[in-house]
């Protein structure tokens, strides 16, 4: 295991635009404010989605498309560098009319309406590959 202790500087709600892009305008967020790396949370509802699914055996990304109106039952996520830009790692659970839920990393969808909260880490956080899942990972 590789942990450091964090120590949080500041917090945020916002209100995520209706018609953006639910991940880019958590990565608005964190430009507007200067944060380097943080934790988030946040919950609406989105017009239409797009989630991946990570295969562990092929270490490569699914995705599973949505073309219709979903609830953000949850979303939660972290903030850091990666390959020069904030990046936004957003995982989320999503539902239809019927209450089926949906889970996955969220690669992209449309805001209906959102709402996010968002606490700041004093130290940047860097994301870099990992060989042994494939993928770029803090620390």
């Amino acid at each position: 295991m590789n942990y450091r202790a964090v120590e949080t500087t500041d917090e945020y709600v916002a209100r995520l635009e209706t018609g953006a892009d639910w991940r880019a305008e958590i990565e608005s967020l964190a430009d507007a404010v200067d944060a380097d790396a943080g934790w988030f949370s946040a919950l609406g509802a989105v017009q239409d989605a797009e989630l991946w699914f990570y295969d562990q055996d092929e270490c490569e990304y699914y995705p599973i498309a949505f073309d219709e109106p979903l609830e953000v039952a949850t979303c939660v996520g972290n903030v850091s560098w990666l390959d020069d830009e904030r990046f936004a790692h957003t995982h989320a659970v999503l539902s239809d009319d019927e209450g089926t839920a949906y889970a996955g990393h969220l690669n992209e969808a449309t805001v209906w309406a959102g709402e996010v909260h968002l606490r700041v880490f004093e130290e940047p956080l860097e994301r870099e590959y990992d060989e042994t899942t494939e993928l770029d990972l803090w620390l």
